[in-house]
């Protein structure tokens, strides 16, 4: 739908014929075409779904004729299920409260619960929006969705990552190879230990987004203007919270204290704080992926991971670990977004957040593109993920840290001295050891071998 306004001869604003949307949404969309980028699906979603719950409560509290609550429930639903996607229509750096949007809302439930009414006209603000405010709704919104996509979208998404990863780390155990710390050769470790690493990192990752539920679960709903409940049932909030539970699946309740549920952000400043963890946990994985697969023979060189796509259009032959280096840029933006939604946090002056649309739009944009980023990597990357063995197996020997191992029976000096001229030499510390006799073969034998080291307390 193309939506051009137009001005009749008076200079009011005039509604296209086709549209759902009001005059307050008309006003708003000439005053903010800033960036073309609109509020995502799970933001209407919840929208739609607070919408209809008010309805609902409004009703059984005595405020609303039910007459007129079933078309509003009807429309709010077609709303949350995305049927009028199209007719919200602001972008989404407009009034800091969300103001405009939530009259998008109320405007598009109203016209067409009045086309589904029998002959009732039922009011954006009178009726839809009973018993709220831009300002606990919007709130509430952003509380909800990314809710919803969290439990329903990244966490299944990490679970899904969780299991490849403890299934590969298992399936490598007995591959062993050498370590490296500060990129240099280290004592040897396994694949599946270095994989397990990053399995755990998951594992902590979604315990830290899941201690996040209880504040999102928190709904400023019922705070209206400025947190007093002003033009609200007493009971309007909890019947609200509890139809959201019954929709999600997830455990909403009215919060605590609403003056800090509508004057700052914090619970949404905390979550994308923990998605910025999880990006950052990622990008390591991601990093760890391309060092490993680096080569094919003149890098590392100690795994393999599927060849997606071609990665030269110079270079025949050449293939990119282009997985890994999506899974990073979708980190690096989280981190982005994270700033953002930082700094919007800070704008809780008095008595509201006065930056909602901007934390809406980072916070659910972070939480997409995990989501999506990470089952495409698990897919398309790690479970395809191969070790090369006889390459680990060959580097292992080479590794100047063998004589690690060697340092408690012959001195650290001496074993240091010795890790120096093997390199200098060119020859591994076995060659060496064996050529000036330093131990008996048979002990030495026992003390390079990589396989005690990987567990010396075992």
């Amino acid at each position: 739908m193309k939506h051009r306004i137009e001005t009749d001869s008076m200079g009011e604003m005039r509604v296209p014929d086709n549209a759902l949307y009001g005059a307050q949404t008309a006003r708003a969309l000439e005053n903010f075409p800033i960036s073309g980028i609109g509020f995502s699906r799970p933001f209407i979603k919840a929208l739609g779904n607070i919408k209809s719950v008010a309805a609902s409560a409004n009703t059984s509290l005595g405020k609303l004729d039910a007459s007129l609550a079933g078309p509003i429930r009807q429309a709010a639903g077609e709303v949350a299920e995305g049927k009028w996607d199209d007719q919200f229509v602001l972008d989404i750096f407009q009034t800091g409260s969300g103001t405009s949007t939530n009259m998008n809302a109320n405007e598009v439930i109203a016209h067409r619960a009045t086309q589904l009414a029998s002959g009732a006209r039922i009011h954006p603000n009178d009726h839809v929006n009973m018993g709220q405010s831009s300002n606990d709704v919007i709130p509430t919104a952003i509380h909800v969705a990314a809710a919803d996509q969290l439990v329903h979208e990244l966490l299944p998404s990490l679970a899904h990552l969780h299991a490849a990863l403890a299934a590969k780390a298992e399936e490598n155990a007995d591959v062993v190879k050498i370590a490296r710390t500060h990129l240099m050769d280290a004592t040897p470790i396994t694949l599946g230990q270095e994989i397990s690493g990053w399995a755990r990192q998951m594992e902590l990752g979604m315990q830290r987004l899941r201690s996040c539920l209880p504040r999102l679960g928190e709904l400023a709903i019922g705070g209206t203007a400025v947190g007093t409940g002003l033009n609200t049932h007493p009971e309007f909030a909890d019947r609200v919270a509890n139809g959201l539970s019954e929709i999600y699946g997830i455990e909403f309740a009215e919060a605590v204290n609403h003056f800090e549920a509508q004057a700052a952000q914090d619970g949404a400043v905390e979550l994308s704080g923990q998605l910025k963890t999880l990006a950052v946990s990622l990008i390591k994985i991601a990093n760890d992926v391309r060092l490993l697969n680096s080569g094919p023979r003149c890098g590392l060189g100690e795994i393999s991971v599927p060849a997606v796509q071609p990665g030269s259009s110079i270079m025949p032959g050449k293939v990119n670990p282009v997985m890994a280096e999506s899974l990073a840029q979708v980190g690096a933006q989280v981190i982005g977004n994270d700033s953002a939604i930082a700094f919007a946090g800070t704008t809780g002056l008095l008595d509201l957040n006065v930056m909602l649309p901007v934390i809406a739009h980072n916070l659910l944009e972070s939480e997409r593109l995990l989501a999506k980023a990470v089952r495409v990597f698990v897919d398309k990357c790690i479970a395809g993920l191969a070790a090369n063995r006889e390459r680990a197996a060959s580097l292992i020997e080479w590794s100047m840290s063998m004589v690690t191992s060697l340092a408690p029976v012959i001195g650290y000096d001496r074993a240091a001295a010795i890790a120096k001229q093997a390199v200098a030499e060119n020859k591994t510390v076995r060659q060496l050891c064996l050529e000036q006799g330093v131990l008996p073969e048979s002990e030495l034998d026992a003390l390079l071998d990589p396989r005690g080291m990987l567990n010396p307390h075992g």
